[in-house]
């Protein structure tokens, strides 16, 4: 997939109307859900309707972070993506983003259904989080060309600031989002 404008302005337009609630994490954010939809389109060979799909989860997946105040965020962008969903007639596609969102940290892969876009969504925030060091056989050179084109601007110092928040009040489960 070439990243046109067009299939990116998906995303914006999802993500663009919690510029308030995200504050100054936003520009960050926006340019994660970007790339982690960028990256999965590539890996799923998506178009139509998973392309909607992979643009919609783009968007909600940490989203519950600063609408609930929270590092234990899977819960909370679960709940505003079904409410999303609802509101656009879509539930049907509810139970398939849901997974997405609870499993884009899983560690391993994720199996359960193989036609779901969660495992190519997995593995797109897995190729940004570690910068492309797991690159799930995307070219490096096309990571870095994503990168450049939409850039950090604070998006992972801003992670390790609320995993370093978190372990204050929960140093045994810093990391909640993880599933092994």
């Amino acid at each position: 997939m070439k990243a046109d404008n067009e299939q990116v302005a998906m995303v914006d337009a999802l993500i663009d109307p919690w510029l308030s609630v995200i504050g100054r994490d936003f520009e960050g954010y926006r340019n994660h859900c970007r790339r982690v939809f960028i990256f999965g389109c590539v890996l799923a060979g998506t178009d139509g309707d998973n392309q909607q799909k992979m643009a919609i989860a783009a968007a909600y997946h940490d989203l519950g972070i600063w609408t609930d105040s929270t590092f234990d965020y899977l819960g909370p962008s679960k709940r505003l993506v079904r409410a999303f969903l609802e509101s656009i007639g879509k539930t049907d596609w509810a139970d398939e983003i849901e997974a997405m969102i609870e499993n884009h940290h899983k560690v391993g892969p994720w199996t359960c259904n193989p036609a779901w876009l969660v495992e190519p969504f997995r593995r797109a925030d897995w190729i940004d989080v570690t910068f492309g060091a797991r690159n799930f056989g995307l070219q490096r050179r096309y990571i870095y060309e994503i990168c450049r084109r939409y850039p950090n601007a604070g998006y992972h110092p801003a992670l390790a600031r609320l995993t370093f928040e978190r372990m204050k009040t929960y140093p045994k489960d810093p990391l909640p989002m993880f599933k092994w």
